[in-house]
């Protein structure tokens, strides 16, 4: 300890000798400052930033002091003074390039002493001294200083510790160490309160990488790139168990090696940042450096049955634009393997013909089935993660002109997914022998196209500082079908089909403006702006051999594509709208110790979305140096999508009818407009509404130690959801006299989407982290996270008069539905970390609790009496991922690793849930942690 105060003091010195011979910093120019009050530590980082002085302080010792607000333009020793007035610091050191500041003498023993510059937060100064440009970034990040935020706050950046909101903040190089495929999956290894459920199928559901934040549908949290809004996918969660009808924007679209940082505000922000914000608001910052790059390589596989291989190449590239701009490049190239946990099948014999593929012969088995007895037939192979490819492209870049700085970001993507059916048995109804003798195995192929591009200009005009964006994002999903055939055309059937296209697209213009005012001694911090957002869907037909209903037709079959049948010509639909939105927020800090902040946003949709105005207010009170209060309160809401209020499409899947597992049905997703769902009681969607309140504390009794404990409850009415799957006799006859064939209505399930329920929402978040030493040889950096979350359904509408007129058989929002909203989800979710850096090595080590779920199906009734054989309970598992890195030269690093280290999987179902024809079903698909087991990876990682 003695030695390496002595090696801080001789650094101190050196640079003092130096700067001796140099002059002062009150001859440099002037710059404009906007630092509100709030700690020292923070501000002190914000004055380096904003005056683009190197800024040497001893770190931990002003730890707990606070600092005045400063603004406007002036020089920076003024500027720096009326800053840290009356804390006891004292400016030792100025010069054009450096200022270094001290504490009396009898303050504070000798301790390390920090840096701060532009770009660089709290990089302490001895390492930074005695280090190679390329030393350890692991190294350099567990010294780096309190996160600084600008998600929730506008026109100024605050430490997370001093939000008034809490927020959770992922670094890019927290991503690459979970070793996991994409940014969402991340996210759910590292962010307590988001949940992200593995589908095994459920068509396009299974494509769309997306998860719910505190509890909430995915599409009521808004996304946002560098602070811009992020555009929807196309696809849409119309068949899946969980987030059934979201239609949400997909971060996999974005490459990890892109990513900066990732701010997740935990707290409704839709009077801030508009419609979605109920949740939160998930914020990716994209890296801006001008120098430099780094590359990435990742191979992995399953423990268990060596499958589902994973291989990813990133790559990021840094350069500078002339004298004053940057741009910055990046890649990810991933392809992703199947994997499968299907079970063999029983074999079959003349009296038990249910595992057998092929009809009997003269009443003896089929020489084929009778060769496979006592072998392993597993005929399903895509019960587990599916495989797909994808390319990812991202550019940041900026040009300062002189008052004026031009930015550019955007991204382009192309992705391939393959999604695998079950199998067809030879002697399936829904199979053609002539075509498949064996059988067969229906795949769609989705093949993505997802650009979007922000481009902006941003200055100071009057004292205001003012931003002007515009942007375009855009997916395309085409969908083709492989492998299968319509057996309704019998043996003049093709065996690949055109399905149809999805296209999304938004326009959105942007103009934000924001000044600080001196006001009482304090920061006052006045913003407004307005947006207009111009938003499209549209769905393309596909062939018509896809969707036809063919001469070869008889009963039990369904026509069509098997997989999915082909958008038909009235299932194409076009639809467009317009939004403009008004905001204004403030935010107030009239001493070192109370922040005070109001938002109030309006906005006008031209479609039947209306009207909204809503608002939001947030404080924070330090009570002492090491405990603060926080509270905010706020309403919201989310327009319907648009795709929610046109899609149309007809999709095969397994469900679990009158108490019977695993049963086939067709079911056709009904747009509200549609004259069948309108006779099934569809009305127009209405805007979701939504009220939040939440309160949390904040202590700092240590240096070097945090924790955030935040309540809230939030209350959304007039949920959008899909129905239950409406089917039987009663339902086609209404489907057939709203004009679907009787060939096809005799065989379909019908669902819509509608403002079916209110919910409410309590729970509670605790975020701590710890910095410290050990032996003098290893850094450690601790993180805990915990989310309990409980939803509850307050109200559900009534059933449509079409609907009771059918009898109580004919529910809108049935148990299942339910199950899936409120307790289908853990309630509880821990994860405790620990990153140790020794040197050159680095262990990254992570232990998560998932906690139990359950799945409720609807009853069976029997003479009378109703019953719930089906629901079923799911415990909490443990899961330990850990990860070994070497920085081998500079330029070098290795790294090995292993997600869910031991091998856990969910509790298995019961034997009567797993399907005795296909041997899939043992695991429940909606579990937190997958079912393919643990999976280990190796990386190499190159700086330059």
């Amino acid at each position: 300890m003695m030695s390496r105060n002595f090696r801080n003091v001789s650094l101190c010195a050196v640079a003092t000798v130096v700067a001796l011979s140099t002059q002062s910093a009150a001859a440099a120019e002037p710059a404009k400052f906007k630092i509100p009050a709030q700690s020292m530590q923070t501000a002190l980082t914000l004055f380096a930033k904003q005056s683009g002085i190197q800024l040497l302080f001893p770190y931990d010792q002003v730890a707990g002091l606070h600092a005045q607000s400063v603004n406007g333009k002036m020089a920076p020793d003024v500027a720096l003074q009326r800053l840290i007035a009356g804390s006891g610091l004292k400016i030792t050191l100025s010069n054009n390039n450096v200022i270094a500041l001290s504490l009396s003498a009898q303050a504070h023993k000798s301790r390390a002493v920090e840096v701060a510059s532009l770009g660089v937060t709290a990089l302490p100064f001895a390492m930074q001294a005695s280090a190679p440009p390329q030393a350890s970034t692991a190294a350099a990040e567990e010294a780096s200083g309190p996160a600084i935020v600008v998600t929730g706050s506008r026109g100024q950046a605050r430490t997370v510790t001093d939000s008034p909101t809490p927020i959770d903040v992922i670094s890019g190089a927290d991503l690459t160490r979970t070793g996991k495929a994409g940014v969402f999956q991340a996210l759910n290894t590292l962010v307590p309160s988001f949940n992200l459920p593995v589908r095994a199928g459920g068509a396009t559901s299974t494509v769309i990488a997306t998860g719910g934040l505190r509890g909430l549908n995915p599409d009521q949290a808004l996304i946002l790139v560098n602070g811009k809004r992020r555009h929807k996918t196309s696809l849409i969660n119309a068949v899946s168990t969980l987030y059934n009808g979201s239609v949400p924007a997909d971060l996999d679209m974005i490459p990890t090696a892109a990513v900066d940082h990732i701010e997740v505000l935990r707290d409704g922000a839709a009077a801030q940042y508009g419609s979605d914000a109920i949740a939160g608001v998930i914020n990716i910052i994209l890296k801006d450096d001008s120098s430099g790059g780094s590359a990435n390589f990742t191979a992995g596989q399953n423990f268990d049955r060596s499958d589902g291989e994973l291989y990813q190449a990133d790559l990021n590239f840094e350069m500078k634009l002339g004298e004053n701009g940057f741009a910055n490049l990046s890649l990810n190239l991933k392809k992703q393997e199947m994997s499968n946990r299907a079970l063999p099948l029983a074999d079959c014999s003349v009296t038990a013909t249910t595992t057998c593929l092929y009809p009997l012969v003269n009443g003896q088995l089929d020489p084929r089935d009778a060769a496979a007895v006592g072998t392993e037939r597993i005929v399903t192979t895509s019960y587990g993660v599916m495989p797909s490819r994808s390319i990812n492209t991202a550019l940041n870049a900026g040009y300062d002109l002189g008052g004026v700085e031009l930015y550019a970001f955007g991204t382009y993507s192309q992705r391939r997914s393959d999604l695998w059916y079950s199998y067809r048995y030879p002697k399936d109804i829904n199979n053609v022998m002539g075509i498949y003798p064996n059988g067969y195995r229906p795949h769609i192929m989705i093949d993505e196209e997802d650009f979007e591009l922000t481009v902006g200009a941003k200055g100071e005009v009057a004292g205001w500082d003012w931003d002007f964006s515009t942007g375009y994002g855009r997916n395309r999903a085409r969908q083709s079908s492989e492998g299968t055939l319509n057996p309704s055309l019998g043996t003049l059937s093709p065996t690949e089909f055109y399905i149809g296209t999805l296209k999304s697209s938004e326009f959105v213009t942007s103009l934000d403006v924001t000044r600080g005012y001196d006001v009482g001694g304090g920061n006052l911090q006045v913003s407004a702006g307005a947006q207009q957002r111009h938003e499209r869907y549209q769905t393309f037909a596909g062939d018509a051999a896809s969707y036809a209903v063919g001469p070869a037709i008889v009963s039990g079959m369904t026509p069509g594509a098997q997989s999915s049948a082909g958008f038909q010509p009235g299932d194409a639909a076009y639809m467009s709208r317009d939004n403009v939105s008004l905001y204004a927020d403030v935010a107030w800090d009239p001493n070192k110790d109370i922040t005070i902040g109001a938002a109030a946003r309006f906005e006008h949709y031209d479609d039947g979305s209306g009207n909204t105005l809503i608002w939001k207010v947030n404080g924070r009170y330090a009570a002492t140096d090491w405990i603060a209060f926080r509270a905010a309160a706020n309403t919201g809401f989310r327009a319907p999508a648009v795709a929610q209020q046109i899609y149309t499409q007809t999709t095969n899947q397994f469900r679990t009818v009158n108490g019977v597992p695993n049963q086939l049905l067709q079911i056709k997703t009904l747009a509200v407009d549609d004259p069948a769902a309108i006779a099934l009681g569809a009305k127009p969607l209405q805007p979701e509404t939504s009220f939040n309140i939440s309160a949390g504390v904040v202590l700092t009794p240590l240096p070097n130690f945090n924790l955030t404990i935040d309540a809230y409850q939030i209350d959304v009415d007039d949920r959008i959801t899909i129905t239950s799957t409406l089917t039987g006799t009663a339902i086609s006859n209404i489907l057939i006299a709203s004009g679907v064939p009787e060939a096809e209505a005799r065989t379909l399930t019908a669902q819509y989407y509608t403002n079916a329920i209110d919910t409410r929402t309590r729970g509670i978040d605790v975020v701590a982290s710890y910095k410290h030493g050990l032996f003098d040889t290893v850094n450690m950096q601790w993180n805990l996270g915990f989310n309990y979350n409980k939803t509850k359904i307050t109200h559900i509408i009534d059933n449509p008069p079409e609907l009771a007129a059918l009898g109580s058989d004919y529910v809108l929002f049935d148990r299942a539905r339910r199950s899936n909203m409120t307790n289908n989800l853990p309630r509880t979710k821990l994860s405790i970390s620990n990153l140790a850096t020794m040197g050159d090595f680095t262990l990254s080590s992570r232990l998560t609790r998932f906690g139990g779920f359950k799945s409720y199906q609807n009853g069976v009734t029997s003479n009378g009496v109703t019953t719930y054989p089906n629901d079923r309970s799911y415990g909490a598992k443990w899961i330990t991922d850990l990860e070994a890195s070497w920085q081998v030269t500079p330029l070098v690093n290795i790294a090995i690793g292993a997600n869910n280290i031991f091998n856990v999987y969910p509790d298995k179902n019961r034997a009567s849930d797993v399907s005795a024809t296909l041997g899939q079903g043992l695991y429940a698909g909606t579990s937190p942690i997958g079912f393919t087991g643990g999976f280990y990876y190796g990386r190499v990682g190159l700086s330059f």
